[in-house]
């Protein structure tokens, strides 16, 4: 049965036929349930799950952007790198995994001969929002092939990888690629999509 993760309109996930449903020390949160609803309000007293706090406190799940964005190449000797700026959850595994190579305050932010290319490969893979990809010889990778899962990430997003599929009304599920992160703490401005503001309003999960 194909996994997929459905975004209920103002309400919570609904992650159906994952393989796995974890928390960040990849212990199994799902109790081997069809299906799990994990909280997308970020208000929850029983996170990860949806306890129904999101109609108390009115959340909505309208994002102010409404694509999933668009690629921007980058072309080097070695390899190319694919960025796409709508997807990054922020996670900061590229600027602090080869500052050489993806350059903060630096124009064009991308070098793609800042290292050899299979330094970057291994970068690319750490990126947990599918916001980066490569080609070598215009064959185009994602990163390595995982499991179906839903990881909850330790005061951040959810990170999900392999073929789950996602579906929100306003996304084009062709778009999405094969791992993503999607908001928890509510906050985001790219729902369903995290965009990093989990940071700055200090989400939390509520235990250490």
């Amino acid at each position: 049965m194909t996994a997929e993760i459905e975004a209920k309109e103002n309400g919570p996930y609904v992650v159906k036929n994952a393989d796995m449903v974890t928390n960040a020390a990849g212990d199994d949160i799902s109790v081997q349930k069809d299906r799990v609803f994990l909280c997308r309000c970020g208000q929850s007293n029983n996170k990860p799950y949806c306890d129904g706090t999101h109609r108390k406190v009115g959340f909505s799940s309208v994002s102010e952007k409404t694509k999933v964005g668009s690629w921007k190449d980058y072309v080097g000797k070695q390899i190319t790198i694919h960025d796409n700026r709508r997807l990054c959850a922020h996670a900061g595994k590229c600027t602090s995994g080869l500052k050489n190579v993806w350059r903060m305050g630096q124009t064009p932010w991308i070098d793609p001969d800042g290292a050899d290319a299979d330094a970057i490969i291994s970068v690319i893979e750490k990126c947990p929002s599918g916001a980066l990809s490569y080609s070598i010889e215009e064959s185009r990778q994602a990163g390595t092939s995982e499991a179906d899962r839903v990881m909850v990430s330790k005061n951040g997003p959810y990170e999900v990888t392999g073929a789950v599929m996602l579906k929100d009304p306003a996304i084009n599920a062709e778009d999405v690629p094969d791992k993503y992160t999607l908001c928890r703490c509510g906050a985001s401005k790219n729902k369903p999509f995290c965009d990093g503001s989990h940071w700055e309003i200090k989400f939390s999960d509520g235990s250490d």
